[in-house]
């Protein structure tokens, strides 16, 4: 079963993703779930503030450039990963190096 591992990061975290020590932690991360063979996929994301918002206005679409989310934690990106079962993925889920200010949110991949 698939499983995504969706990160989410303080702004402060997207700060930090300069320092060595801070980017070194998602490298090696990254690096245990392909030798374990179970990331079929992911990618970081950078900052809110590049992305562009879509919203549907009955037949029309609305672009806003510069999302400002009222949340503190920012969606900083995803792991797919393949393993068993959902308490294999939240074991993954229990590595993942965020800070205090983040959280992974674990979601089964819909199968159609």
């Amino acid at each position: 079963m698939q499983y995504a591992l969706i990160i989410r990061e303080g702004a402060e975290d997207f700060a930090r993703r300069s320092d060595p020590a801070y980017r070194d932690g998602w490298i090696a991360y990254s690096k245990a779930l392909a030798q374990a063979g179970i990331m079929t996929g992911g990618a970081g994301l950078t900052g809110p503030e590049t992305g562009t918002i879509v919203r549907r206005k009955g037949e029309d679409h609305d672009v806003q450039d510069g999302p400002y989310p009222e949340g503190k934690e920012l969606l900083g990106g995803f792991y797919l990963i393949e393993v068993p079962d959902m308490d294999t993925a939240l074991e993954w889920a229990t590595r993942v190096p965020i800070s205090d200010k983040g959280s992974v949110e674990v979601r089964p991949r819909l199968q159609m």
